[in-house]
């Protein structure tokens, strides 16, 4: 089915190198038409006042287009903030649709009332992006699922184990076994221990306060496994390295991570670096350009997955088989 409306990509500050990239996938796919330019990163600035505010704006026309505005709400809350205006300034110059795509989805961990007088922030934030004008929202795991239900606009929730689950059968690690770093991964792990056919093992954690726990424990066979960490984001890496390090005393061969994204705050990569975690393994959806080379902590790229879901929203295809994998 021919699409009515040309496609116009734009990159926000935080993800102007995922973007590229991004674009650079959408171009290796054969559906152009022999009229048709290659995609592009469309011609956006934002303007900056001394007083602290920002405004974005479109240098070119996208009348009538679809546009995908790419930009992850990493911290500080500024790039929360120039998205929102990205889609109202798009709304406003006449776009037929907006899409954020969102590769990290900030506030996400605030996805219920877990204690008395606290916000939903996470609910807060779709309710932004919404009002905001954005007709459909693109983003990658989700720290609870469960979010995808506080829009009342489409929402293609795309997984890090499209990157991870192949990178996994092509290092061919022997005795593997798939853990969950607390009870609330333990979905997470399910879905790649079936997908590898390796048994599970579930960490159960005790935390003080917010990035602090206290112990840790292991339920499962540990002994003579190289075991493989799954999560959806490191923070403070304390949970991670202290998880491997009980796991490495209860016997394990070894303890690897996959952690779709590293946010890495403090001093979590020397805390990384510091402890018997064998690999991490993250992903591009938080830009991390100070880590290329690292001898310790891998980077794999969402790009290709976000472009192909792009390509095949914007074209009107099914996306369920690709939620298959």
């Amino acid at each position: 089915m021919q699409h009515n409306h040309r496609m116009e990509l734009f990159a926000c500050d935080a993800s102007k190198d995922f973007a590229c990239r991004v674009v650079e996938e959408l171009n290796k796919i054969e559906r152009l038409d022999n009229d048709e330019r290659p995609y592009h990163i469309g011609d956006m600035t934002v303007t900056r006042f001394s007083d602290g505010e920002f405004q974005p704006q479109y240098n070119e026309s996208v009348r009538g287009a679809s546009v995908y505005i790419i930009q992850s709400t990493i911290p500080p809350t500024d790039n929360l903030m120039e998205l929102l205006l990205a889609i109202d300034a798009a709304k406003r110059a006449s776009a037929d649709t907006v899409v954020a795509v969102i590769p990290y989805f900030g506030w996400a961990r605030q996805d219920r009332k877990d204690r008395p007088r606290v916000a939903i922030g996470a609910k807060l934030v779709a309710n932004l992006l919404t009002a905001a004008g954005a007709d459909r929202v693109m983003t990658c795991d989700l720290h609870a699922d469960q979010i995808q239900g506080f829009f009342d606009i489409p929402v293609d929730h795309v997984s890090g184990s499209w990157v991870f689950l192949p990178m996994l059968r092509k290092m061919k690690i022997k005795d593997l076994a798939i853990a969950a770093p607390d009870m609330g991964g333990a979905k997470k792990a399910n879905l790649y221990s079936k997908a590898l056919g390796t048994p599970m093992i579930i960490c159960h954690k005790v935390r003080v306060r917010a990035n602090v726990v206290g112990s840790i424990t292991a339920i499962g066979e540990v002994e003579g496994k190289n075991i493989v960490i799954i999560d959806d984001m490191i923070d403070t890496a304390g949970t991670l390295c202290k998880a491997a390090d009980v796991l490495m005393d209860m016997g394990a061969l070894s303890v690897r991570a996959c952690a779709t994204h590293g946010m890495l705050s403090g001093d979590a990569v020397q805390r990384i670096h510091d402890s018997s975690l064998k690999e991490v393994f993250i992903t591009d959806t938080i830009p991390h350009p100070e880590l290329e080379g690292d001898p310790k902590i891998r980077i794999l790229s969402m790009a290709a997955v976000f472009a192909s879901i792009i390509d095949k929203v914007y074209n009107y295809e099914a996306i369920s088989p690709e939620f298959d994998k």
